[in-house]
């Protein structure tokens, strides 16, 4: 396996994530590379509208996609915002970038720079009108901050005064509101959001990885909503399809200890992006 590595590709811990790493250096026309957005290629930041991808996220993506099948970014945000914030159109070398959101019920695509989205549910529409209001009822609303994201809607606590205790005295109360309408909440870091069943980040990746016809794939995450993602992952790798999993931080343990390689944050994720470019470069 060694002969694969270089100093600047950390070598995953676990022998799925070393198969994984091999088959993209091998076989990189036939690989996806799937990213998260906040977390993940931008830093998280108390307003998550001043959220910006990382400076060397867009030159490393750049060297990277036209080597490999294909690169999707998959987030919970809506596509066209993810689009604006990361600042992926127009980029040469990012001609067929696709960005997933919504969890993968909007996709936009850079060779047409248009949006696809399915129908949105109307209980997001009730959720996002009773909030205000059902936060100041339980006594929340101090510190709160509601995030309209389109087919979602987020309650975020980072500016509370304690904010984990906000987050978990939230949770309960969110979630059967929620259900009310016929939602889920997925939790994160600090927020909670409020969108429709049946979309996930798993969903996406493995509806793309399989229109792609991928024979490996790479993903990386920082949160809560990446574990489904990352369970796509482990059950392509079950089917015979090589995967290699990074996780973008250690806030969330569920994820870091399923990743093959841990990366401290958005920096040491376009570090190992470009990192990778480079080596396929020389093969």
């Amino acid at each position: 396996m060694g002969s694969h590595l270089d100093h600047a590709l950390p070598e995953p811990v676990t022998s799925a994530g070393r198969e994984g790493l091999a088959a993209i250096l091998e076989r990189p026309q036939e690989t996806v590379v799937a990213l998260d957005f906040d977390g993940t290629l931008a830093e998280i930041v108390p307003d998550p509208e001043q959220a910006r991808a990382h400076p060397g996220a867009v030159p490393a993506l750049a060297e990277l996609a036209p080597q490999v099948a294909s690169v999707a970014v998959v987030t919970g945000r809506p596509a066209g915002v993810a689009v604006r914030y990361g600042g992926f159109a127009g980029v040469p070398g990012l001609e067929h970038l696709v960005v997933l959101g919504h969890y993968g019920a909007e996709r936009w695509d850079a060779v047409s720079g248009t949006v696809h989205a399915l129908a949105p549910h109307p209980g997001v529409a009730a959720v996002r009108a009773e909030l205000p209001g059902f936060l100041d009822a339980i006594g929340a609303w101090q510190g709160t901050w509601i995030e309209e994201k389109g087919r979602a809607v987020a309650v975020h606590t980072r500016r509370a005064e304690d904010p984990q205790a906000a987050f978990e005295a939230l949770r309960e109360p969110i979630a059967e509101l929620a259900a009310r309408h016929g939602l889920i909440v997925e939790p994160g870091r600090l927020v909670l959001e409020v969108r429709p069943p049946g979309i996930d980040k798993g969903i996406a990746l493995s509806e793309f990885v399989r229109d792609q016809q991928a024979g490996a794939v790479l993903y990386a995450g920082d949160d809560l909503g990446d574990l489904a993602a990352c369970a796509t992952v482990e059950k392509l790798r079950s089917d015979g399809v090589p995967g290699l999993l990074l996780c973008s931080g250690t806030e969330v343990p569920e994820l870091a200890e399923r990743a093959d390689v841990l990366l401290s944050g958005p920096a040491e994720v376009v570090e190992f992006l470009a990192a990778l470019a480079k080596r396929l470069k020389r093969v």
